[in-house]
């Protein structure tokens, strides 16, 4: 009997389990459940900015120039390169590419805490409360990932900058730890910017990966009985793609933001925003499916201006470069770009010169990917209380994003308890942006 024949079972489990925790269970169960899912046809990507803590609708996407002071904020309105189409005087790089984008002016839904608006704008779906602060439901780019996969394998096809965030509600939740997001781990603007989970261990060359590699593969007939063992259940995301990812040079050569031209670094802007937005577009022109970037905090319930004065900028220049450079590129037909929050700011300011949580209406940006640009959907009330028309739901906005990346709507996944649950529930594409 041969060397290999003679390794015991608990041996060809162990098999890969120094390199970043790989056991030949993981190796398999994931790669199965790959080949059930099939390859999607779809080209499409999904970047999105998660604007962490609610973006004030009114000093951006929605000024209310003829507001009291006290609602209309610090900022003027400026004109756009579509007719008739104003934005904030801080979002002038936007203004210029507004031809490409569109906005929905009239979101709501009824939670105006973070937690629960996170989920509910993440997931589509209310679930947590403070007292029952679980998730309860996919996050959209669990679901994609699902759905669709990644568009070229090994790339991962959820990934989120730096991390998840949104008060942990970026997962996967039942649809099982596989679809949870690759975390960068790391900010793309820091000068030794480097992907922790992309690094050989200690002792580990590439030479000694890919002998491992090789041995793995000569176990394929035992994956039945494997299978059979139960061993395959509840193991940890990414571990089936480990070995590509950590030896091969797709990776690696995506995340090098330093083959890039100086100047279009200089574009996108020197800063966690714009390095992150080059480094999103690198991952999915490599393959990857949806890239969340978690920015900055906006929670600005003191001086909102001197928050804006840090955050807008920096974002506006972000996105701007992201559209511009997508277009060179002959990419933006097929990547969509969201900017989005878990809700939107008070019309009014209050004492602390700041605006507080609301959920009553506020605004979102989408781009690309066959979203129609230079549009503005639906409208807030005359100060910006409420919604005046075109009410929108989170559930409207996943929708008309999953049906732009090819994701069926009639889509349904069990959940915890075994019933199947729709993607969408009672969300419908927005018509006017389709």
């Amino acid at each position: 009997m041969s060397q290999i024949h003679r390794l015991t079972r608990r041996s060809l489990l162990q098999i890969g389990a120094p390199l970043m925790g790989l056991g030949l269970s993981d190796f398999l169960r994931l790669e199965a459940r790959s080949a059930e899912l099939g390859h999607s046809r779809s080209n499409k990507s999904l970047i999105v900015f998660w604007t962490d803590g609610g973006l004030s609708q009114q000093d951006t996407y929605d000024v209310k120039p003829d507001a009291p002071v006290e609602y209309r904020g610090m900022y003027q309105p400026i004109e756009t390169s579509v007719p008739g189409v104003v934005l904030s005087e801080k979002l002038p790089c936007q203004a210029r590419v507004m031809d490409r984008l569109s906005i929905v002016r009239s979101v709501h839904h009824e939670n105006g805490i973070h937690a629960p608006s996170a989920h509910w704008m993440q997931t589509g779906y209310f679930g947590p409360t403070l007292a029952r602060n679980a998730a309860q439901k996919p996050s959209f780019g669990s679901v994609i990932a699902r759905s669709i996969g990644s568009r070229q394998p090994p790339m991962p096809a959820y990934v989120t900058i730096p991390k998840s965030e949104a008060f942990g509600y970026q997962g996967a939740v039942y649809l099982g730890k596989s679809y949870n997001p690759f975390e960068v781990g790391a900010d793309p603007n820091d000068k030794e910017f480097k992907v922790p989970n992309l690094s050989l261990p200690e002792g580990l060359t590439a030479k000694s990966v890919d002998a491992r590699r090789t041995l793995l593969a000569t176990f394929d007939t035992l994956r039945r009985d494997i299978d059979d063992s139960g061993v395959m259940e509840g193991l940890d995301t990414f571990k089936k793609q480990a070995l590509e990812m950590v030896a091969g040079d797709q990776m690696r050569t995506a995340f090098d933001l330093n083959s890039e031209e100086d100047s279009l670094r200089d574009r996108y802007g020197r800063h966690r925003y714009g390095q992150s937005a080059l480094l999103a577009r690198r991952l999915v022109e490599a393959g990857a499916r949806c890239v969340n970037i978690n920015t900055g905090n906006w929670d600005h319930h003191n001086d909102i201006a001197k928050g804006l004065e840090e955050h807008l900028p920096p974002l506006d220049c972000a996105i701007a470069a992201l559209i511009e450079d997508l277009t060179t590129r002959g990419m933006l037909d097929d990547v969509i770009v969201y900017c989005v929050g878990e809700f939107g700011r008070t019309p009014r300011m209050n004492g602390h010169a700041g605006r507080d949580h609301w959920a009553d209406c506020f605004s979102v940006m989408l781009a690309g990917g066959g979203i129609q640009g230079g549009r503005t959907v639906g409208a807030s009330e005359k100060w910006g209380g409420g919604v005046h028309e075109r009410r929108v739901t989170p559930l409207d906005l996943l929708a008309t994003i999953y049906h732009a990346l090819g994701v069926p709507l009639d889509t349904h996944y069990d959940d915890s308890s075994g019933r199947p649950t729709s993607i969408v529930g009672g969300g419908l594409p927005i018509r006017e942006l389709i």
